[in-house]
């Protein structure tokens, strides 16, 4: 899977850095071109000599040090990399990574680059429990970086612990299984909505829930990284929306519904993490309206269920559904299920904590004809919607089996 990819490797100054040699070595003979950045302190553990030779290919340390005037080079290797590998990682290029900043020629060229990113960690064991490495390790592992955990065993500073750097042939292993992984969906059109939808009462005024459309958005990476061409329908969300990907925006359940069936006939998979308003208005007033009596009575009518007209309208399509409940979650997520038409529901109680709306964390129970498939501890939403894409793709490849 690695044969003709282009891997830019980055080493990091920590007695790790040795191990760098044979993961390079790995990765040639794997059929990767892989180009080397070292940092200057990386370069004081291992030579660059050594890197040039296994690689076959220059070795970069210095911003200024220009091998090709037709090029940029910290530009060149972040738009030629298919994949981006630190190994070893240390605290201090965690920190940069995480804050942004950019004072050498790695991670000056981490800046530049869209591709993904796979990082291996490497310190002492104190320092990789330390709260300000945990707090960059989440931040960068919100933003879709993969790590290789570090082992335990007795470090270089005489500690017994975990700090160690994976072994090479682990790292070459996650590697590997990137590239299996990125072209698993390859082909297939994706269509996923998110945010919350917004039924406005006056031009002012409107009915919304707390979605910040985080899940669904990590379900759309997950599925881009594999290869799939992704249209994202979005209603209100936090933030912007991620790089990449067609992006949709609508305001109501109703604007989603008809956006959602304009394309629904020609995807392969539909997941709908959007949190859709049940009810809206039954009249919108045209001006903001004014404060008059101590109570205001609003009557609202039922919204479309766009999950409920997908079922009923597919032929081949994979159809996921979400269900955020409160109590009795199995039962609420199966009876989803099987009135619906889907072909697995994602349900999370949202009344536990790391659970709910905004977060960065979810806990989900996964559903399918069967019954209860898995469930899944407290992950981050990017490592939720990994598992989910890798399960999808597992059962759509069965589907298709079927016939």
């Amino acid at each position: 899977m690695m044969h003709g990819k282009t891997i830019v490797l980055g080493i990091s100054g920590g007695i790790a850095a040795y191990k760098a040699a044979a993961l390079c070595s790995k990765l040639v003979q794997a059929g990767a071109n892989v180009k080397v950045i070292m940092t200057e302190s990386a370069a004081k553990f291992i030579t660059p000599l050594t890197l040039q030779t296994l690689s076959r290919n220059p070795v970069y340390i210095d911003t200024f040090d220009e091998f090709d005037p037709s090029v940029v080079s910290h530009i060149n290797l972040a738009d030629s990399a298919d994949l981006f590998v630190i190994a070893p990682a240390t605290a201090n290029l965690l920190a940069k990574m995480a804050t942004g900043l950019a004072d050498d020629m790695l991670s000056t060229t981490l800046l530049a680059t869209t591709a993904p990113i796979i990082v291996a960690p490497a310190m002492n064991v104190h320092m990789y429990a330390h709260p300000a490495v945990e707090r960059n390790m989440e931040l960068l592992a919100e933003r879709g970086i993969r790590f290789v955990e570090p082992g335990t065993g007795q470090l270089a500073c005489g500690y017994v612990g975990k700090g160690r750097l994976a072994e090479p042939e682990e790292i070459a292993l996650a590697v590997g299984k990137w590239f299996s992984q990125s072209e698993s969906l390859k082909g297939k059109k994706v269509l996923i909505t998110t945010g919350g939808t917004i039924e406005r009462l006056d031009p002012v005024r409107y009915l919304t829930n707390d979605s910040s459309g985080k899940m669904g958005f990590a379900i759309a990476e997950a599925a881009l990284n594999r290869g799939a061409e992704v249209t994202v329908i979005a209603a209100r969300i936090q933030g912007n929306p991620p790089a990449g990907m067609n992006v949709i925006r609508v305001e109501s359940a109703e604007q989603m519904l008809q956006e959602v069936l304009a394309r629904f006939d020609n995807m392969d998979i539909v997941i709908k993490a959007a949190a859709v308003a049940d009810y809206r208005p039954a009249a919108r007033a045209g001006s903001k309206m004014k404060k008059t009596d101590e109570r205001l009575v609003i009557e609202l009518e039922r919204t479309t269920d766009i999950l409920q007209t997908l079922g009923e309208r597919k032929t081949a399509q994979f159809l996921v559904g979400f269900a955020a409940e409160t109590e009795q979650v199995e039962h609420y997520a199966m009876n989803k299920l099987k009135r619906k038409n889907c072909d697995l529901v994602v349900a999370n109680d949202v009344s536990q904590e790391g659970a709910g709306f905004n977060g960065n964390t979810n806990i989900v129970q996964i559903f399918g004809e069967e019954g209860r498939i898995d469930a899944w501890p407290m992950l981050l939403k990017s490592e939720v919607a990994d598992r989910l894409l890798s399960l999808i793709t597992e059962r759509l490849r069965g589907k298709e089996a079927r016939g």
